[in-house]
């Protein structure tokens, strides 16, 4: 059952921006006709929960995945970058190299007082992520990526993520969190490259639509 009257409050430490650990083009990258739509301009939240391991007990998960957060905006620079809205509110990545927010805490309380099915609605959820959860349009000129990993008492760790829907999908995030976690673990590169290739879902100039889509 879940551990719905569990209380907790988080010790965080200050919000910092973690850029790629190396150079990546500076380049405009539009978003397609898809991924710009108005339903999509919010951050979605995701919690992942990860037991200790007694064989490291000491290893420190916050200093572990921000070094494999950095070299993967090597390879997946865009989310690196920001949100411009172009004429007719068109979306597009400005590849700045900026980082995406990173915190680190600690919390007094192990995976166990969760509960035994780690599904939502989850405890504190406000606790284990950056922002507070909303439905806010306001995606440009900010971070595409906040990231909250708490350690627990137990030495197991929670890893809170907040990401821009117009950036990414569900497939999306864990193809790019795949990567954070291969390239912590010492890989050079990440098994599956990313493509961009967005230009592919644009509408034509002028349209030339074979059927008729009314939910879009």
């Amino acid at each position: 059952m879940a551990a719905t009257s569990l209380a907790f409050v988080a010790r965080r430490g200050e919000p910092e921006l973690v850029a790629p650990a190396g150079l990546t083009p500076r380049e405009l990258k539009r978003l397609s006709d898809l991924d710009d739509q108005e339903s999509l301009r919010f951050y979605r939240s995701v919690i992942y929960f990860y037991r200790g391991r007694p064989s490291r007990p000491r290893a420190d998960p916050a200093r572990i995945i921000r070094h494999g957060l950095a070299a993967a905006l090597v390879h997946y620079y865009p989310i690196a970058g920001r949100l411009r809205e172009l004429p007719g509110r068109k979306l597009a990545v400005d590849c700045t190299g900026e980082g995406v927010c990173f915190v680190e805490a600690d919390a007094d309380v192990a995976l166990d007082e969760f509960g035994d099915t780690l599904c939502p609605p989850v405890p504190c959820a406000g606790q284990l992520l950056c922002l507070p959860e909303s439905n806010s349009a306001v995606v440009v000129d900010r971070p595409l990526l906040y990231m909250k990993v708490t350690r627990l008492r137990c030495g197991g760790f929670v890893f809170g993520i907040q990401v821009c829907h117009n950036l990414v999908d569900a497939p999306g995030v864990t193809q790019f969190l795949q990567a954070v976690g291969e390239l912590a673990g010492g890989m050079e590169a990440p098994s599956v490259r990313p493509v961009w290739a967005r230009e592919l879902l644009d509408a034509r100039d002028p349209p030339c639509p074979n059927y008729e889509h009314p939910e879009y």
